[in-house]
């Protein structure tokens, strides 16, 4: 066993730990904001480091092109989902409120509300 293949298994090895953390972070964090934080951070950056361990075992190109595609679609897709999944927790009141240090999107939504309150008015 070289050193290349020492570092590929660490890789590896830190990749399963990041997923694990991921796991564990969905289970027992209290609220939907939180789990979707640790659900979509360790788990992108396990993703990278196991697929930068799959491209020092395989240089090829085809390899390279192919982990660039799953890399780019997995940093499109996954904060996109997380925020849209956020959203729809707050606006269902699935989350605790209690939690939240500051409710930027509450105060948006009270500020739109109350223009849009303001535009049926039919005093104006």
């Amino acid at each position: 066993m070289n050193l290349a293949e020492i570092g590929i298994g660490g890789l590896i090895l830190l990749s399963a730990f990041l997923s694990m953390a991921a796991g564990v972070g969905a289970l027992r964090f209290p609220d939907v904001l939180t789990r979707l934080h640790a659900a979509t951070k360790p788990q992108v950056l396990g993703l990278a480091v196991v697929l930068l361990a799959i491209v020092l075992r395989v240089p090829a190109w085809g390899v390279v092109t192919t982990v660039v595609l799953i890399m780019t679609f997995q940093l499109l897709t996954q904060p996109m989902t997380a925020h849209m999944l956020g959203r729809a927790a707050y606006r269902t009141d699935a989350l605790r409120r209690d939690l939240l240090i500051e409710d930027d999107l509450g105060r948006d939504i009270a500020e739109h509300e109350d223009a849009r309150d303001r535009d049926d008015d039919p005093a104006r």
